[in-house]
């Protein structure tokens, strides 16, 4: 047994269940959740962002959700010290970390323990960068990233332009890839012993079915009155653009296109980024897959999950 103290993570694609399974752990081996999601990290949008309810929540403490005002832009690094913070807080409480997203970056960083050089954003250098994207296009700021840094660019998506222009900056004012920084910052163990247990899909078609399942309830819940309500307020938040669910129903709202239109595309992007955080995921050898079309036939998720955590026997 370790002595490091435990940390279980469960990661997937969105509406795999990993939500669901992370309470059921937390539940059952004493535990707390800290939540892995770019999104959810922000106040507003629960609909839109798929924050857990607090039904769903039943009794388990959640953090790092609803933390941050809509216009404050989180880096990793600083959602890298808030998650170390948290897992801190709980094992000093006597209870088991569970880390549950599907932000692959964020779990990444934070369980591998990611060392972030400092090196400070150059604004005059982000406005050039800023302009010349405007002006050629996020996939030849993408190529351009890519003499230099060729491993952030393959790793970067270009509607990511936001880190394809920190990546950039990076290589600009230290004249080192930012994927050099990435390997020396791996140079310290993490202090904990983590269990990763993915959720996914063997047939991926299944998957999709499910998310095209789960936005039709997010209309029942009302996503386009928190939408709209969201649209009409005025307010500028650094997560709008980028939460699935907001951007894609924005035409509609402004009388462009049908509800219909504007929903299939919800639909579409949002099975797509399943597909990119899949991807991501099973690049980990570490990781303990459960799949839910194959592997839960006979028995329930928690019940595989157990015997995952029994044979990893670090608690």
């Amino acid at each position: 047994m370790s002595e490091k103290p435990p940390v279980i993570a469960v990661v997937g694609a969105t509406a795999s269940g990993k939500t669901a399974l992370g309470i059921e752990i937390a539940q059952h081996y004493n535990g707390e959740v800290i939540s892995a999601d770019s999104m959810q990290l922000y106040k507003g949008l629960d609909i839109a962002t798929a924050k857990p309810t607090p039904e769903e929540m039943q009794g388990i403490p959640h953090h790092l959700i609803s933390v941050l005002e809509p216009a404050h832009a989180c880096s990793v690094a600083q959602y890298t010290d808030m998650a170390r913070e948290k897992i801190a807080q709980v094992q000093s409480r006597g209870k088991l970390p569970v880390i549950v997203g599907g932000t692959g970056l964020y779990l990444d960083s934070l369980l591998d323990n990611i060392q972030f050089p400092d090196i400070p954003a150059d604004a005059a250098l982000r406005e050039r960068l800023q302009k010349e994207a405007e002006i050629r296009g996020n996939a030849a700021m993408r190529e351009r990233l890519r003499g230099c840094d060729p491993e952030s660019a393959e790793r970067l998506h270009e509607n990511n332009l936001r880190r394809i222009l920190r990546a950039l900056e990076v290589f600009e004012l230290t004249g080192i890839p930012l994927s050099e920084h990435a390997r020396r910052s791996r140079s310290v163990p993490p202090p904990w012993n983590v269990l990763r247990i993915g959720i996914g899909f063997a047939d991926r078609e299944k998957q999709y079915a499910r998310i095209r399942l789960r936005v039709d309830r997010m209309l029942e819940q009302g996503l386009t009155d928190e939408v709209r309500g969201e649209f009409l307020s005025g307010r500028r938040r650094a997560t709008a653009a980028a939460a699935i669910g907001y951007k894609e129903l924005l035409p509609w709202l402004q009388g462009y296109e049908t509800l219909e239109t504007a929903v299939a595309r919800v639909k579409q992007e949002t099975c797509r980024y399943a597909k990119r955080q899949g991807t991501w995921f099973r690049r980990n050898p570490q990781t303990e897959w459960i799949l839910r079309d194959s592997d839960c036939v006979e028995c329930g998720i928690f019940e595989i999950a157990e015997k995952i955590v029994a044979k990893w026997n670090g608690l």
